[in-house]
């Protein structure tokens, strides 16, 4: 039986659709990752799941149990929201050994979770003088103050430096090593190919694609060009056409253009002699694999840091099955 399962969750704010018809499922021991951008309805999600908002229509379940109706909630899920709420004055021990006597947790537990955040040598200090990845740490140290076997994770890495991140990233790990299951929800391309072994892809309230990160690249088609010229110049997408697949992004400058290709021996060699057979000039040729950047753009026609709103994707790809 899945872990988490939801069916058809929906959630609408006045006029806005948040959450539209969504379903997914998340098995035992494995990390599910909900790829987005903020504003997706990522984190809608996860709080209807948890009960913290009500939805509109569809179901979601926990072992088989709404999140109200599971006995000791506490021992069995653990949440690290994005927004979270610390007492300024107190410290972060006094913060933990709270949350460990609410759950009637092991005190020897705060420890263990200190240590695994990073935060034993500032456990005693006032949490007004943390910093915000300090904080982000104290956030995932408070969800496993129960040894939880389920763990919602909302933007884990949001604020921290790059340091920070890749700390984060062998948190987690280590708990998906020890048996835990884990949904998490970010907009970093890089995090969700990292840490997770199915991502969904959400926008605009709905999973427009599920899999793996190796089945939603392969989905894409087959290796990314990518040429920088050294000025724009009108001749290069006829010269680049026999060698690509389908048609070519060029930036706003038109020094950048990126097509799907099929990737094969002296294929570099031959964009740049298309090019220069052109009067185009060529500062730099690559050709690489495909990237979860580019299973973004493909669903949604822009790129994943792209804030605009529009809805029409480029190139719609199928949901790829297990």
């Amino acid at each position: 039986m899945s872990v988490i399962e939801v069916r058809g969750l929906t959630k609408r704010f006045g006029g806005v659709l948040a959450v539209d018809q969504l379903s997914f499922e998340v098995e035992p021991g494995t990390v599910v990752g909900f790829l987005g951008r903020n504003g997706a309805g990522k984190t809608t999600t996860l709080r209807m799941i948890l009960g913290l908002v009500r939805p509109d229509g569809g179901t979601a379940t926990i072992n088989g149990h709404a999140y109200g109706d599971l006995p000791e909630p506490m021992h069995q899920v653990g949440a690290v929201l994005e927004a979270s709420s610390f007492y300024p004055g107190r410290t972060a021990r006094s913060h933990l050994r709270v949350q460990a006597l609410a759950g009637r947790a092991d005190p020897a537990r705060i420890d263990e979770v200190l240590a695994l955040a990073g935060l034993t040598d500032a456990a005693d200090r006032v949490l007004k003088g943390y910093s915000g990845g300090m904080r982000r740490r104290l956030d995932l140290a408070a969800g496993l103050v129960m040894r939880p076997p389920v763990l919602f994770l909302d933007e884990p890495t949001t604020g921290l430096d790059p340091t920070g991140r890749v700390e984060m990233w062998q948190i987690i790990r280590e708990l998906v090593s020890d048996g835990a299951t884990l949904l998490l929800t970010t907009q970093y391309l890089d995090e969700a190919d990292e840490l997770a072994d199915r991502i969904a892809v959400i926008d605009h309230g709905s999973v427009i694609a599920e899999g793996t990160p190796g089945e939603l690249k392969a989905a894409t088609g087959g290796a990314r060009l990518e040429v920088t010229l050294s000025a724009a110049h009108s001749a290069a997408l006829t010269a680049l056409a026999p060698l690509v697949d389908g048609r070519v992004d060029v930036s706003q400058d038109g020094k950048q253009l990126k097509a799907a290709v099929r990737s094969g021996s002296g294929l570099a060699t031959a964009v740049v002699r298309a090019l220069d057979s052109a009067g185009v000039l060529v500062d730099d040729v690559q050709v690489r694999p495909p990237s979860l950047d580019d299973v973004f753009f493909a669903l949604t026609g822009r790129p994943a840091d792209d804030e605009t709103t529009t809805h029409e994707p480029v190139r719609q790809l199928q949901e790829v099955s297990a």
